[in-house]
């Protein structure tokens, strides 16, 4: 995956230009489709580091291009930010539990849209650590191979996902409360937005199958990974 690569799916082409310019400037390789359809066709042909993805796009919105990136295998682990005018908390919660990473809405600045481009891309690279690999029981994680296996079968992450699963196991036995968990996993203030962890948490249990009881709620403060 060229990770240095965005791919913006995007119909309106004065906010196409705007981002080009402002990801080119910003030293990203730009790659763009201008609906739904071409959107999943480049997605799959250029695999890219990060898709910028509108919701009201002709042919095929961006939920259903959101859905069918994550269905995919190939195309299943690329980050994506949700672009909408739909401010809307119920737009912003669908967007997340279909896999997006992110969302900004419009209008927007350039310079917020680019911290979260930069965040996302510093999350995909591996971290040091110096345990590399846990387990237990059927469910083990690589941390440095960015896999994760449940009883044996692999299970595809989004990179937002693992890196949730990352901060919680290495800090295994201690509580994390939402607010540390958005400044973490996400890289900068989420402007309170504490469902935006809640989402992704249970998201990541469903894929944990029957090993989602190590992700255990605090309530009142926030998750901790079970010793």
């Amino acid at each position: 995956m060229a990770n240095d690569e965005v791919l913006v799916i995007e119909d309106d082409e004065d906010i196409l230009q705007l981002l080009t310019f402002n990801l080119e400037s910003a030293g990203y390789e730009v790659s763009t489709a201008t609906d739904g359809y071409e959107g999943l066709v480049q997605a799959r042909r250029r695999q890219p580091g990060l898709i910028i993805l509108d919701i009201m796009l002709p042919s095929m919105d961006g939920f259903e291009v959101c859905k069918e990136l994550k269905r995919k295998q190939e195309t299943s682990s690329i980050p994506v930010i949700m672009l909408t005018a739909r401010g809307e908390e119920v737009d912003r919660i669908v967007g997340l539990e279909l896999g997006a990473d992110d969302y900004v809405i419009k209008p927007f600045s350039p310079r917020e849209l680019l911290l979260r481009v930069k965040a996302i891309m510093k999350r995909i690279q591996p971290e040091e650590t110096p345990r590399s690999r846990w387990q237990k029981d059927g469910l083990s994680v690589d941390l440095d191979a960015h896999r994760v296996d449940v009883d044996g079968e692999e299970v595809q992450l989004t990179a937002t996902e693992f890196k949730l699963l990352f901060e919680l196991v290495k800090r295994q036995g201690r509580v994390q409360t939402r607010d540390q968990l958005l400044n973490t996993v996400w890289g900068y203030e989420f402007e309170g937005y504490a469902r935006t962890v809640d989402t992704h948490v249970r998201r990541l249990r469903q894929k944990l199958g029957p090993y989602a009881p190590y992700v255990e709620t605090v309530r009142g403060v926030g998750y901790r990974f079970k010793e």
